[in-house]
């Protein structure tokens, strides 16, 4: 029986082929994602100082201050699964 993998060519040290971590490295992050509404929130002055207000997308890309709660709820986060 075959391995199963797909990927042929380069691998890195750690078994990662490099075709693979060459594509995911291009896709944006969570961590870039979050530290991006991080710096607006610091722009926007409400970062750390109790409001309970977040930086959220909208799904025009922009962004807009919203309840926390509400932000991470959009998001299927929490007890209720959003697609059940």
């Amino acid at each position: 029986m075959a391995n199963g993998s797909q990927r042929k060519g380069p691998k890195y040290a750690n078994g990662n082929y490099k075709s693979y971590q060459k594509a995911y490295d291009a896709k944006p992050s969570q961590k870039k994602k979050r530290a991006a509404l991080n710096r607006e929130n610091h722009k926007r002055g409400t970062y750390g100082n109790g409001d309970g207000k977040d930086v959220a997308h909208t799904k025009s890309g922009r962004t807009k201050l919203q309840i926390a709660s509400r932000n991470r709820a959009a998001n299927g986060h929490g007890k209720r699964k959003r697609y059940s």
